[in-house]
């Protein structure tokens, strides 16, 4: 599944001009995803990049969810409050951590050399009609190899008709790297006319073969020989365990080998030779040599089997043999393929599969014995005895039968040896650790020691590998990854042992938890790096043959019994006798036919080189003598071994009791029974009915076991027992339940019976299904040896000459001295024995008080409903049974609320049995009908132990009593986290400040407030103090902002939203808060660590730790006092003090314990329990709740408990509980809002609103569902009436509403609105933390604080309250002050106890003895779940739930949270000039530099209502003058500074889209042109409510203005109604900096809706109150308007004195012209004299 591709592409869309082309694709596999934290990835871009051009680099980046979920898996949303800038693209990026952001293409190298032993393809019927035809023999296989990866797919060619293909072929994928998919997939296949079938599948994990540290290596592989397994050889047509070939699921026998290598180079996408797509390449390669995997040698494996029981009775009485096979070697059935090419019979050596028979003796340097040595590889078949009625078993009595096989590989070992030594080390490791979890659990002392010896072994071994791995360097075959693999493994295993060196030091009592976290990742890395991706010798299999036909396997990985004379480096297995279990092959090994055990063998492996085989039978038993084949070869390995010795036992099963069994029946019980098998003798326990936790007590014995070998062997490795559990059946046969694996303490003979270890303790084993738990067993077992009667021995040794097998039995004399057995004690249990005193737990007398308060949901049993409940308490065979309730539906509660029964109980409280609950419908005429059940697993929770006299100190008082402290450190957000968070951060005027006298004031969320029970300490406020802080905050302010800020917010604006608003504030600040302390905390133990290294006295580390503390605290302050001045300067106006409350991102539940704090809500189950490895059935199988409490306790209790004021005998402990009549309440349900809902419709988004549902009354507010919305704000609130407890399930639904077709549920939660009436906590109305009876903040409960503090000192029976004068009041010796003044809506003050009482509420947890964190005003947040899809969020709902009972006087009305209306403004923006504005254009005529400015202006979110002022032509100096008016009419939230924009999506939206965007004005200046587009010159965004404050000339207009915003103060429009002043324009240059462009002038003036209708105003220089003209220069003009002024302008102004002169000159010429031409007239005249 995991390798499965998940791809995303982004294509153009379809039109006229272009089809969809892809722009890019992203891929990765489920793997990825699922190996995330949380299994997702969340709000991340995904790169994408383009397949068929890997030079183009990246497309672009897609926004994405991706999440993987199993059965089982929460999915839950990230918290709004620590989600990262959502614009930083780099820094979010779809990918794991540790990869790059820029991943290159690579080439990924697949070579495919050849391939081994492949199985036949097809029938041999069919070859015998092909060769009557042909007249030759094929191969019955034409293999060929498919690659895939990353979603694509390779194939080598087919080379038809062998069984040893050769190939020599590569196949190349082009990725990025590294890639996002783990595995290369590498499949033979057998080509086939019809479908091509799967011969075997081989992953090639690349996490395996590469490492990505700095001095790691790019993957690569071989190259080497993989063996792949898959189904048995024989061919079938319909091969049943075809899915096993395909790599799913394990395999059962070998099917080949291949023999590949992998290789990636990176790309240089510069490269201009490069090829640009990603296809799938398939090349030819040359032929490697045959030394390049490693020197032949030859192997030698040898078994024994020493027992084989529980032989499954099904498989029918022939006889039964067993095979072991190790690749093709030893397999006589299926295994040979002959080959049928002739010349490769000459090449002998290389051809292993074929030598099975291995007659023929190719090497010269084998001794002559073994020139008739042939494998062994099968027992020979004997019939099965029976063992019980489930099992058989063969009678391998004294004769154990061997096998032995030959076979030749690859000398490899060194890999299998480096992977041995981590294996060990790991294991070691494991061990350890799951003894430290063990002492944890169990309470034991000093878990601390056994993490620090089991860190310390793994130091040892990790160096003891470091010095062990590097040999064996030249060995031939080395491959590059076992080179790289080698040095990254000595580094990690050497840093591991430093690690764990530190680690070691720093291990103390209350670090061991985080401790053992860091020690299990170290075994996760051993696992990982112990797991040899290169494969050497295959595994070996183990076949269970009846009839010639395979039955059941077991594969045991050939590291594992694997020789070496380096003691680390053997296989654990080898040279053992271990315990294997067979099991079905393939699918039939799943699901409830793979729980029963098919056999269980006691079996002896040992493989090694054939030279080294002496030492072969070394780890046997002794005591045997080997029976040989034939009786002429010595150096034969045995066929049997005999054993003269052997010893005799008594086992003594003690099966006390199991718990929490598989639920087996319907009923949702079972009748339980257990069998226990040891050697091949069993033994079964009696059934006892209809529990799921059976106390047998009962002992088992076994006499006359017969083990075999040596005494001291047996004692220290004992065989194991088995322990299997069944459901007895009327009719069929016994169920399953689960089995559970046990070894016997021994004794031998001459050994004492005595501590420390007899008689044996009782133990926990853990009951296994399958993979599930299915319960645990509470048993010891004792294996006791009998000692031999001295006249037997003296017969038996007459009888050893003649070789005969001693037949030893026991006299009676040898049974007297072992250890007495006690006769059956109790006459009604006929002749079971009891487990005996030393072993039975120690028993007291226990009293179990039980509180029936009443059943919920009870669902239909066989379609009738549940009318005549009763419940039954049952716990060690004692118990009690509840009144029956006459009529469920009437009122499902008990009238009678306590009674109790008295059991005898072990002292050790972890020995206590389970208390069964089990609700039966009491039917007509004496039937009883069982409804459901529950098992309390422990009780522990529920003892009670009386408060101790003598401490003084009330806390722990307090902690006895409710169960858990009340009062912790308020950082570690405990149960005091509600209201510190409303003081911590905003001190509102009469907070409480805890002063006590001897202590230094400490800021509150760092004490833990300590008061003696006996003292009368004052807790006080200093109102003056606060306000003179504040006075100074506000100066300081002034000083820093240069500007008088305005007075603190009016009452007037502020509504519930204001409030909510400054509560999430300070929740993002507690979480900041909390991340603070968190490192504050690891800081002091680094510390401390330190402290302990250099051996500090304890006093001096005190001191140094407060000044750390002081300094750590000085930091934060004056980081907090920086970012609270900077905030306020930058962001917001000074926080005005608003009363807060407290918002929970999470359930209330969660927060205050479910609400359990007297009542417990039990589930009921009925029916099987599912076999799922999760429970995730379990929720079907509830069939209803049952409500009430348990109270155990030792008897007699102390009589002063007994003897209190007011003692009511018949509540028991459970006094001054509430009767549990029906009560009628108001029941107010708040939705504020809904976030990250699923979306529901096609376009990604949903219409939701909301459903409430309680009992039968269903209200459904549909018609005000929010348009196309996954956050919407609902801020609504409903009242409904119930009557408690028949109506106490509140579901508050979030639906789709839908024009056609009905509504879908988005999701839903569910709130038990009982347990918070009858809590303690008081959760039907959250106390607020300021008392005001007006205005946004008024209090909500018709209760008064007052009268709310006297009913609880009543109930709780303390003394008080006394108010006192001077603003105190006296609870219980405890003094706490406050205001005593209270204005009301008129503003007259009036005195007041209401702020005192409530003072004492809020802090009611430091009340001795009764005192509990009350619930404060609050709104939590819930997660929505939807049925259809369980374990996914779909969304948040935040809300809360006030309840008020119908007696008491009735509530006021709802507090208004409808969401606010935005206000509707008018902006008036008027542009009176710019200046130094870029010139652009050059003139036609004279070259200058002008412009023809005009100023664009709008409304983030508004673009389309756009207005532009007119054309200033021909601006020469960037001045322009416009006295133009842009008016922006827009509807704004105050509170949240937002525009509210309502439109439609597309023209087929059904219904307007409400959009929130931030208040900012966009003005830009552009350069007019009228043939061509117009320029760009620059533009000034305004944020409307902060911006900084125009210059006052054009002067002081500069670029600092928008550089150092932060720095400068800033103006609200909304404050100051109206701006003047100079602002800039800024461009950005080439090289992206910011450059000044022009500067405008401009007023900005902000009027209401109300005010713009009273004095309307015109656009631009329109009517109404128009702007007079603007006085431009006559330049400005167009030159096709008005030629002639344009020629005066621009070649008169110009050219003036040019066109003077000109003219002049041209005058002077006209006169000289006409002078010239008169002046011959002229003179005539003169001369002629006229």
């Amino acid at each position: 599944m995991f390798d499965k591709i998940i791809k995303l592409s982004v294509i153009h869309s379809k039109n006229l001009l272009r089809s969809g082309t892809l722009v890019g694709t992203f891929k990765m596999d489920v793997g990825t995803v699922y190996s995330q934290p949380e299994h997702q990835f969340y709000h991340k871009w995904a790169v994408l990049s383009d397949p068929d051009d890997i030079t183009a680099g990246c497309k672009g980046y897609v926004k994405c969810d991706i999440a993987v979920v199993g059965k089982g898996d929460n999915i839950k949303m990230p918290h709004k409050a620590n989600e990262t800038d959502e614009d930083d693209i780099e820094g979010n990026l779809l990918l794991p951590e540790g990869i790059p952001a820029e991943r290159q293409w690579a080439r990924f190298y697949v070579k495919i050399h050849r391939a081994e032993g492949l199985p036949k393809m097809n029938t041999s019927i069919m070859a015998n009609v092909k060769k009557a035809f042909i007249g030759e023999n094929r191969d019955l296989v034409d293999p060929y190899v498919q690659v895939q990866f990353s979603g694509q797919k390779g194939k080598t060619s087919v080379q038809k008709s062998s069984y040893e293909p050769i190939w020599n072929e590569q196949v190349i994928f082009t990725e990025l790297f590294p890639p996002l998919c783990k595995r290369i997939k590498v499949q033979i296949r057998d080509s086939d006319k019809v479908n091509d079938v799967a011969i075997g599948t081989h992953f090639v994990d690349l996490r395996k073969i590469s490492n990505d540290g700095d001095k790691g290596f790019l993957p690569t592989l071989g190259p080497a020989w993989v063996n792949m397994y898959g189904s048995t050889r024989q061919y079938t047509l319909m091969d049943e365990h075809q899915d096993l070939n395909d790599g799913l699921g394990e395999g059962v026998s070998f099917r080949a080998r291949l023999l590949i290598s992998v290789a990636v180079e990176i790309l240089d996408t510069t490269s201009p030779e490069i090829i640009c797509s990603t296809d799938v390449q398939v090349e030819p390669v040359s032929n490697i040599s045959e030394s390049a995997t490693g020197k032949m040698e030859e192997f030698f494996l040898f078994g024994s089997f020493l027992e084989a029981t529980m032989i499954d009775r099904k498989i029918g009485d022939k006889p039964i043999s067993f095979e072991i096979t190790i690749g093709n070697y030893g397999n006589h059935i299926d295994g040979v393929s002959k080959s049928s090419s002739v010349k490769k019979k000459k090449k002998e050596d290389e051809n292993q599969e074929e030598e099975n028979e291995l007659i023929q003796n190719s090497s010269e340097d084998e001794a002559d014995e073994d020139a008739d040595l042939t494998s062994v590889s099968s027992t020979p078949p004997m019939k099965p005895f029976i063992t019980d009625r489930n099992y058989f078993h063969l009678p391998y009595f004294e004769k154990k039968p061997c096998v032995y096989i030959k076979s030749w590989w690859q000398d490899q070992r060194r890999r299998l040896y480096n992977s041995n030594m981590m294996d060990k080390i790991a294991d070691k490791l494991e061990e350890g650790l799951n003894d430290v979890q063990e002492i944890i659990k169990t309470e034991k002392a000093f878990p601390e020691r056994r993490l620090r010896g089991a860190l310390e072994e793994l130091t040892i071994g990790c160096s003891r590998y470091v010095t062990l791995a590097n040999k064996d360097v030249n060995l031939a075959g080395r491959t590059k990854l076992d080179r790289e693999r080698l040095k990254s493994c000595m580094r990690e295993m050497d840093s591991m042992g430093q690690q764990a060196k530190q680690i070691r030091t720093q291990v103390k009592k209350n670090t061991v938890k985080e401790k053992l976290k860091l020690a299990q990742n170290f075994l996760q890395r051993l696992r990982f790096l112990a797991d040899e991706p290169q494969h050497s010798i295959p595994d070996v299999f183990i076949w269970m043959m009846s009839n010639n036909k395979r039955i059941a396997y077991a594969r045991i990985p050939s590291k594992d019994i694997l020789f070496s004379v380096v003691d680390e480096e053997t296989g654990k297995d080898c040279g053992k006798v271990k315990a294997v279990f067979l099991k079905l092959p393939g699918k039939k090994g799943f699901g409830p036919a793979g729980w029963t055990v098919q056999a269980k063998l006691e079996l002896y492996l040992w493989l090694g080189l054939n030279k080294s085989r002496k030492d072969f039978l070394n780890g046997l038993p002794n005591g045997f003598e080997e029976i040989r084949a034939t009786k002429t070869g010595h150096g034969l390995p045995p066929v049997t071994l005999v054993y003269d010795m052997k010893q005799v036992f008594q086992l003594r099963a003690h099966m006390y009791q199991a718990r929490s069994l598989f639920a087996a029946d319907s009923s949702g019980l079972s009748d339980p029974f257990a069998r226990v098998f040891f050697s091949s003798q069993s033994q079964v326990t009696e059934v006892l009915n209809e529990t799921l936790c059976p106390t047998w007590d009962q002992l088992l014995v076994f006499d006359d076991v017969e083990l075999f070998g040596e005494a001291t062997e047996l004692r220290d490795d004992p065989p194991i027992i088995v322990v299997e559990f069944y459901d007895q059946d009327t009719v069929g046969k016994a169920e399953f339940i689960g089995r559970t694996f046990a070894k016997p303490t021994i004794k031998m003979c001459d050994e004492p019976y005595g501590p420390p270890r007899f008689p044996p303790q009782l133990e926990y084993y853990q009951i296994y299904r399958g993979n599930s738990i299915a319960g645990e067993l509470l048993a010891a077992f004792e294996l006791l040896q009998i000692p031999f009667d001295a006249e037997e021995i003296r017969r038996a040794l007459i009888a050893v000459h003649d070789f005969a097998v001693p037949q030893i039995k026991v006299g009676q004399g040898g049974r007297a001295d072992l250890p007495p057995l006690e006769g059956p004690t109790d006459s009604e249990r006929g002749p079971i024995l009891p487990v005996p005193l030393g072993i039975r737990p120690v028993l007291s007398r226990y009293r179990i008080e039980v509180l029936f308060w009443g059943l919920r949901d009870l669902k239909r049993i066989n379609l009738a409903q549940v009318d005549r409940p009763r419940v039954d308490i049952e716990c060690a065979g004692r118990g009690v049974q509840s009144v029956l309730i006459q009529n469920y539906k009437k009122n499902p509660n008990f009238s009678t609320l306590v009674k109790w029964f008295e059991v005898d109980l072990p002292e050790n409280e972890l020995l206590h049995p389970p208390l069964n609950i089990r609700v039966v419908d009491c039917r007509a005429f004496g039937r009883y009908i069982l409804v459901g059940s529950h098992a309390v697993s422990t009780l522990r929770h529920f003892i009670y132990s009386p408060p101790d006299k003598s401490c003084n100190n009330w806390a722990s008082a307090a902690k006895l009593m409710n169960g858990y402290m009340v009062l912790t450190n308020g950082c570690s957000q405990a149960r005091s986290s509600p209201s510190f968070s409303s003081r911590t951060f905003s001190r509102p005027a009469g907070d409480i400040s805890v002063n006590l006298e001897a202590e230094p004031p400490i800021r509150k969320m760092d004490t833990v407030v300590k008061l003696d029970a006996m003292s009368d300490a004052v807790v006080k406020v200093d109102m003056n103090e606060d306000e003179s802080d504040k006075e100074k905050k506000k100066k300081k302010k002034k000083k820093k902002g240069g500007v008088e800020e305005e007075e603190e917010t009016d009452e007037r604006v502020l509504d519930w939203w204001s409030k909510y608003f400054a509560s999430i504030e300070t929740l993002k600040e507690n979480l900041r808060s909390q991340e603070a302390a968190q490192a504050e905390a690891e800081e002091r133990e680094d510390l401390e660590i330190a402290a302990e290294a250099a051996e500090i006295r304890p006093d001096d580390l005190h001191l140094k730790g407060s000044k750390m503390k002081e300094r750590f605290k000085e930091k934060k302050s004056s980081k907090q006092k920086r970012s609270h001045a900077a905030d306020s300067s930058e962001k917001r106006p000074p926080k005005a003090r608003v009363d807060e409350l407290v918002v929970y991102n999470k359930e209330l539940e969660s927060e205050y314990g479910n609400f359990e704090d007297w009542l417990h809500t039990f589930n009921l189950y009925r029916g099987k329990a599912g076999d799922d490895d999760e429970h995730a059935l379990d929720d079907d199988r509830i069939v209803g709740r049952f409500k009430g409490s348990l109270c155990m306790y030792k008897v007699p209790l102390s009589q002063e408990i007994t003897r209190e004021a007011g003692y009511d005998p018949n509540m028991g402990m459970f006094q001054s509980i509430p009767h549990n009549d029906p009560i009628h309440v108001l029941v107010r349900v708040y939705v504020v809002r809904a976030t990250d809902l699923h979306p529901a419709d096609i376009n990604g988004k949903a219409d939701p609103y909301i459903a409430i549902k309680l009992g039968k009354s269903e209200i459904k507010d549909k018609e005000n569902y929010i348009s196309k919305q996954l956050n919407p704000v609902f801020g609504k609130s409903f009242d409904i009436e119930a009557t408690f407890p028949m109506e106490s399930m509140l579901t508050v639904s979030v639906y789709d509403w839908d024009l056609v077709g009905t509504d879908d549920l988005i999701g839903e939660t569910k709130i038990d609105l009982e347990n918070r009436f009858y809590s303690k906590f008081r959760a039907t109305c959250g106390i607020a933390s300021n008392y005001s009876m007006h205005g946004y903040n008024i209090w909500r409960d018709p209760m008064k604080p007052s009268q709310i503090l006297a009913k609880l000192c009543k109930e709780g029976k303390i003394d008080g309250p006394h108010y006192g004068p001077g603003g105190k009041v006296k609870v219980a010796n405890r003094i706490f002050t406050g205001p005593t003044e209270i204005e009301d809506e008129n503003g007259l003050k009036k005195q007041t106890e209401e702020h005192l009482a409530l003072s004492v509420l809020n802090h009611w947890e430091e009340i001795p003895r009764v005192g509990c964190k009350l619930v404060p005003e609050h709104v939590e947040t819930r997660p929505l779940l939807n049925p259809d899809k369980p374990g996914i969020e779909q969304g948040r709902l935040e809300m809360w739930v006030d309840m008020f009972p119908m007696d008491m006087p009735a509530p006021g009305p709802a507090i208004d949270t409808s969401p606010r209306k935005p206000k509707r403004y008018e902006l008036r923006v008027i542009i009176w000039n710019t200046d130094e504005v870029i010139l652009e254009d050059d003139d036609y005529f004279t070259g200058e530099k002008s412009s023809d400015i005009f100023v664009r202006g709008w409304l983030k979110g508004q673009q389309e209502d756009k207005q532009d002022t007119d054309v200033h032509y021909h601006s020469l100096t960037g001045e322009g003058n416009f006295n133009w008016r842009f008016v922006f009419p827009f509807d704004y939230l105050v509170a949240e500074e937002k525009i509210v924009i309502s439109k439609k999506e597309s023209m087929f939206s059904w219904d307007e889209t409400e959009y929130k965007i931030p208040a900012r004005l966009t003005m830009q200046v552009w350069d007019a042109d009228h043939f061509s587009a117009d320029d760009f010159l620059g533009a000034i965004e305004l944020d409307l409510n902060r911006f900084p404050r125009g210059a006052k000339t054009a002067k002081q207009c500069n670029l600092d203005m928008i550089r150092n915003e932060q720095e400068l103060p800033t103006i609200s429009i909304f404050k100051q109604k109206r701006v003047k002043g100079w602002w800039p324009f800024v461009a950005r240059d080439e090289n992206d900096e910011m450059e000044l462009t022009g500067k405008v002038e401009a007023e900005l003036h902000l009027v209401t809706a109300e005010e713009a209708e009273k004095s309307p105003v015109g656009l631009g220089r329109n009517e109404p109150d128009p702007l007079e003209k603007p006085n431009r220069p006559d330049t400005s003009l167009m030159w096709f308007l008005g030629p002639l002024k344009s020629l005066r302008y621009f070649i008169w102004h110009n050219y003036r004195w040019l066109i003077l002169k000109a003219l002049g000159l041209i005058l002077l010429l006209l006169m000289l012209g006409l002078f010239l031409y008169s002046i011959p007239g002229y003179l005539v005249k003169k001369i002629l004299g006229a």
